[in-house]
């Protein structure tokens, strides 16, 4: 695990020797059609999600990715395949990032928000780039039959003691779900149906 002073999320951290702490947000090279693998992990290092997508391409929101029914997602002690489609939003600024389901989700989720730092675009061959990102546990999720509502603060208050998170992080990372909530619910954009157009660019 890298030490505190080396994540890249904006606004907590100072730059580094002169470092640009946004660098990293940036993805370099993507085209349209080519294999994005987003890979999640915790606070402490230990793995988390892996879900393979297809880049779709960027709008004024971030980069939009295709991950299509029947792909493979696994994490440590749990895999499956996915049974239905969903396009997954990272955002230009902000400790996010959001996805958004179709109508065949088993679950009736159609907007999973997770909270999250240390954005981190990382191209490891031609046409195949990892998009790196910490979940910080908060989740704000849409359903078809609950709403909107705020999950794992639970886990998040749990881990926020046993993985020692800055304080200044914490609290930042309550108030932005709070925000995202509203926004959500409020159906401001980019939740707002913008993902629509990507769902149909996806199944071209």
């Amino acid at each position: 695990m890298r030490g505190e002073d080396d994540l890249k999320y904006p606004g907590l951290l100072a730059d580094r020797e002169g470092a640009d702490p946004l660098a990293a947000r940036i993805p370099e090279r993507l085209e349209p059609g080519q294999l994005v693998v987003a890979r999640n992990r915790k606070w402490n290092g230990k793995a988390h999600w892996v879900v393979p997508g297809r880049y779709l391409g960027e709008d004024r929101y971030g980069w939009w990715i295709f991950q299509g029914t029947n792909e493979f997602c696994s994490r440590p002690g749990a895999a499956f395949y996915t049974r239905s489609d969903a396009v997954l939003l990272v955002p230009r600024e902000g400790d996010w990032v959001a996805t958004f389901y179709d109508d065949a989700h088993p679950g009736g989720v159609r907007i999973y928000i997770d909270l999250a730092v240390a954005h981190e675009w990382n191209p490891i061959r031609p046409k195949v780039t990892e998009f790196h990102v910490i979940d910080m546990d908060l989740d704000v999720v849409r359903t078809a039959s609950r709403g909107v509502f705020i999950d794992d603060e639970d886990e998040f208050a749990e881990h926020r003691v046993e993985m020692d998170y800055p304080v200044a992080l914490a609290e930042s990372l309550q108030e932005l779900a709070n925000k995202l909530f509203q926004a959500v619910k409020a159906q401001q954009a980019p939740f707002d149906g913008t993902d629509v157009g990507w769902f149909t660019k996806g199944r071209e």
